[in-house]
């Protein structure tokens, strides 16, 4: 049964869960089936949000506690909750313009928004929301829009990197989930952190999905990186001993990760580092890669303390 939101992520984002929403779904508590209602929801690694839009549109979330350590995201998330009409404004601005353009022009209009993006992080202030976050959020989704794969990749030195796409008509300003997206996070607590940080919003009960940076299957697969520098395998072995440790607290903890033995059966990493929970492989199709044949159907983790 809906209760009332059809909220879907307003950018595209590096493994987004939409394609294993069923499987998620599939393996929620039963008292949360039965009931219809989630009392505390954390979600430490939001990216794109498929999980929560999901989850805001079946279930009464009492409480929400959505967290990301990408600055420029949560900033995006921030401006939707607060000035939805402001930045769809910006947003109807853009699209008009680059939609008149021929091909050059296009390319011409995205470097120069990505230099004006990528020079003006060096002065924004972030720590106070202000009238200029909403332009900065339109010029964000404008790039994932428009750029190559529809990515979000940050260099070391923490510059939007993605080089120009060449969608024939995209979606630049989608006003009405835009909308739909600003409701379905009214008193939602949004917060920029390291994972962490999410224990004070924990106790029992509550349920806490776990969708960090997936661990590189092959040496290529990197370029997902979206926080200027990867998340390593000791950030994942850190990861798995916090997994641990709020698993005494009796919350409801799930998982999602790559499967490195899809590509390696010998590579036990993550079936080592979660021995004694319930490690489950289930078959996701993963477009975003640059060599088309290489895109297709291969096993990720869902892992679960229930």
């Amino acid at each position: 049964m809906s209760r009332g939101f059809s909220a879907k992520p307003f950018l595209k984002w590096a493994g987004g869960k939409t394609q294993l929403l069923a499987e998620l779904s599939r393996r929620l508590p039963a008292q949360i089936k039965e009931s219809k209602t989630i009392s505390t929801y954390v979600e430490p690694f939001l990216g794109g949000g498929a999980f929560f839009f999901y989850l805001q549109e079946m279930f009464a979330l009492e409480n929400v506690y959505l967290m990301d350590i990408n600055k420029e995201l949560m900033l995006a998330y921030k401006v939707v909750q607060r000035e939805p009409e402001a930045l769809i404004s910006h947003l109807d601005r853009l699209e008009e313009e680059y939609l008149c353009l021929d091909t050059s022009g296009r390319r011409e209009l995205y470097y120069q928004i990505r230099q004006q993006y990528n020079r003006q992080r060096l002065t924004f202030d972030y720590g106070s929301y202000g009238k200029d976050w909403s332009r900065r959020a339109s010029q964000l989704i404008f790039l994932n829009k428009t750029c190559f794969n529809g990515l979000f990749r940050q260099n070391k030195r923490g510059e939007f990197n993605v080089p120009h796409g060449r969608y024939k008509k995209p979606a630049i300003c989608a006003a009405a989930n835009i909308r739909e997206v600003s409701k379905a996070l009214a008193g939602v607590n949004l917060l920029c952190a390291d994972f962490l940080s999410s224990e004070a919003y924990v106790q029992a009960g509550s349920l806490v999905y776990f969708d960090p940076p997936y661990r590189p299957l092959t040496r290529t697969a990197r370029f997902t990186s979206y926080t200027g520098g990867d998340f390593t395998d000791e950030d994942q072995i850190r990861l798995a001993k916090y997994f641990r440790k709020l698993d005494q607290r009796n919350a409801f903890l799930l998982l999602s990760n790559s499967d490195p033995v899809a590509r390696d059966p010998r590579d036990d990493f993550f079936d080592h580092l979660y021995r004694g929970f319930r490690m489950e492989r289930v078959f996701a199709k993963r477009n975003i890669n640059c060599h088309g044949k290489k895109r297709g159907e291969i096993t990720e983790l869902i892992i679960r303390n229930y």
